[in-house]
């Protein structure tokens, strides 16, 4: 169906990167590692010109989410989904509640659902409706999810639970430009390979005292069988030396500490201004045109991270997206592979420029317009 149309020259973006997987990453911040030389890669992350830039990376996340002093910004190896088991195994106590509304957040109630040790609760919402979470009685550990990658929905507001509970956020996708008060959850996580523009494998913590608390606790339990990859006192007494447990990938913590740095530049009010300038141009572009509509249909719950927009039966994106691909132009905008759905999926992190999206728009309507 598309393959006569000509994308005019003046409409290719600067960078064609717009997926929501692995993010943007500057090719200045790669060069920046490259300057590094023979002084960092290769390097012990027992030593000072490691642990340096891990201190950096930490001090930057507290300075960015305005963190309480009295919490720790925990990293190690493995990413937000080797999280899902070590916050059932080292976090929960007997009930765990989850508030899902997409693969992701299935996934993180299934990896509890798997713990015998613990009661799971599931509440959910079809894909593509939003799900704030609540306080559920006799629950320690209540699971919500910050931006759901998969549909592109993301929380309106914080659920407030007890004194003996824990607030878990999956913050993955979202975390850096999605509007969230990191003091009201006691255990905020996410990856670097999304806004925060690095590689996948690392995962970051933020916890609260009650947190912290809960850890040691669980920690002493002799019921409670953890392997020590998953055991969060080697993740915390590690963190607070300005190190991983296991040896980390030194190219993710510079290349994450680096976008920190540039976030920082502006501040955190600016780059969830900015996500929502975004956010409002794609919205509105699919309101606008007959032929394409938002997934998520309720606004308050539509994602300033993650834009999924739903295109008419009649335009199958599939050719588009795969000449689009092969031209260079736009890399990474199908939908979720398990939704199904004729959709485009635009990642609208920090880095990726609003000029870019705004001709990212144009072409796609040029080429359906033109059938």
């Amino acid at each position: 169906m598309f393959e006569n149309f000509n994308i005019p020259k003046e409409l290719f973006p600067s960078d064609p990167r717009f997926g929501c997987g692995p993010s943007l990453i500057p090719v200045s911040h790669v060069e920046k590692l490259l300057k590094t030389g023979t002084n960092f890669l290769g390097t012990s992350h027992r030593k000072p010109a490691v642990k340096n830039v891990v201190k950096s990376l930490q001090d930057g996340l507290k300075k960015y989410f305005n963190v309480p002093s009295d919490y720790l910004v925990v990293l190690g190896n493995g990413g937000a989904t080797l999280l899902f088991d070590m916050l059932e195994l080292g976090l929960a106590d007997k009930k765990t509640v989850h508030f899902t509304c997409g693969e992701f957040s299935e996934k993180w109630y299934e990896a509890a659902a798997n713990i015998p040790q613990i009661k799971t609760e599931k509440i959910s919402v079809p894909y593509g409706e939003g799900i704030d979470g609540k306080m559920v009685e006799g629950a320690d550990m209540i699971c919500v999810t910050l931006n759901e990658t998969s549909t592109g929905v993301q929380l309106s507001s914080l659920p407030k639970v007890g004194e003996q509970t824990l607030l878990a956020v999956d913050a993955t996708s979202g975390a850096g430009q999605v509007p969230c008060d990191v003091s009201k959850t006691d255990i905020f996580f996410f990856s670097p390979q999304k806004v925060f523009a690095s590689d996948g494998g690392l995962f970051v913590a933020i916890m609260s005292p009650k947190a912290l608390k809960r850890a040691a606790e669980i920690q002493n339990r002799e019921d409670r069988y953890i392997p020590i990859i998953m055991r969060w006192s080697e993740a915390i007494s590690n963190s607070e030396k300005n190190q991983t447990y296991n040896t980390p990938s030194l190219a993710t913590i510079f290349l994450m500490d680096e976008q920190v740095k540039l976030m920082n530049q502006l501040g955190y009010d600016e780059v969830v201004r900015q996500a929502k300038r975004k956010a409002e141009l794609l919205y509105s572009w699919a309101e606008e045109k007959d032929y394409l509509s938002c997934y998520v249909k309720d606004q308050k719950y539509r994602s300033v991270a993650v834009a999924t927009i739903d295109v008419s039966d009649a335009y199958p994106v599939d050719g588009l997206i795969a000449k689009l691909e092969k031209e260079k132009v736009a890399f990474g905008i199908d939908a979720y592979r398990k939704l199904n759905r004729n959709q485009f999926r635009i990642s609208l992190f920090h880095n990726i420029k609003y000029e870019d999206l705004e001709k990212l728009t144009k072409i796609i309507s040029n080429a359906i317009e033109s059938v």
